[in-house]
């Protein structure tokens, strides 16, 4: 199946935002809706197997005015230059649950570990689909809480339970959540345990849509720093936005794959 859309699978697959994809032969393989799915990168788009144009096409985010999201960004040099660089990459639109256990998976960890971690919850408690593994639902984590050590976690098991147990009840209603807005979302996901300023604003950003969102962790403070705009997390992030603008997710994003 083609999908026309202005899109480069490596810059957009390839700059950290998600955390399941690798290359293979050429394209690019990763697990969406619990189906495995290649994707192989064409002048004007792709090619897709294994998922429907629907939901690949919300995946990508195939709505969002990238012509004008560019040229909004682009009113900074810096960000300009990395535009041209990186053209075609794009913020995905992940699924709230999967995108939140896994950011939280992530705190003090590189890219790599954030990976190996991932896949060994997937490994443990999702379902073998061939050669991949799906996401495992929180109800699926709670069946057999105590196998969380096996994925070797470290501090980090606990939290996950927790998370699953939160999810599982609706304490944590993740998919109310897309009614928030972005400071009600951001306060909310903070309640949990093991989320952060840096983990909430990735949540928001990547699975809510929130493209004001600025994630700042120690690349992107740097970055800010050249242009100086410093203090506590709280300050950096409402001037990165100011600065940027309604779509300084995007910004940051460009910042963050041109300091990789």
């Amino acid at each position: 199946m083609m999908i026309e859309l202005d899109v480069s699978l490596d810059h957009t697959l390839g700059c950290g935002q998600a955390h399941r994809w690798f290359r293979k032969n050429g394209s690019w393989e990763g697990v969406i809706d619990s189906k495995i799915v290649i994707l192989e990168q064409k002048e004007n788009g792709f090619e897709c197997s294994g998922i429907d144009r629907r939901t690949i096409l919300e995946y990508f985010r195939s709505d969002d005015d990238l012509p004008y999201i560019y040229s909004e960004i682009s009113k900074d040099e810096r960000v300009a230059l990395l535009v041209r660089k990186f053209h075609g990459m794009r913020i995905l639109k992940q699924e709230p649950w999967e995108c939140t256990a896994s950011y939280l998976l992530a705190t003090n960890a590189n890219v790599k570990r954030i990976g190996t971690m991932i896949d060994a919850v997937c490994r443990e408690f999702g379902t073998d689909l061939g050669g991949r593994y799906s996401f495992p639902d929180p109800e699926d984590i709670l069946r057999c809480p105590d196998n969380v050590c096996r994925c070797r976690l470290g501090f980090r098991d606990k939290r996950l339970v927790w998370l699953a147990a939160k999810v599982a009840d609706k304490e944590l209603d993740l998919q109310d959540l897309k009614k928030a807005s972005y400071e009600e979302c951001v306060e909310t996901l903070k309640e949990v345990n093991g989320i952060g300023d840096k983990v909430a604003d990735c949540i928001a950003l990547f699975a809510y849509g929130h493209l004001d969102a600025v994630p700042i962790d120690a690349r992107i403070k740097k970055r800010l720093l050249e242009y100086g705009i410093d203090g506590n997390y709280k300050k950096m992030s409402s001037a990165a936005r100011e600065r940027f603008g309604q779509f300084a997710g995007y910004a940051q994003q460009f910042l963050y794959h041109g300091s990789i």
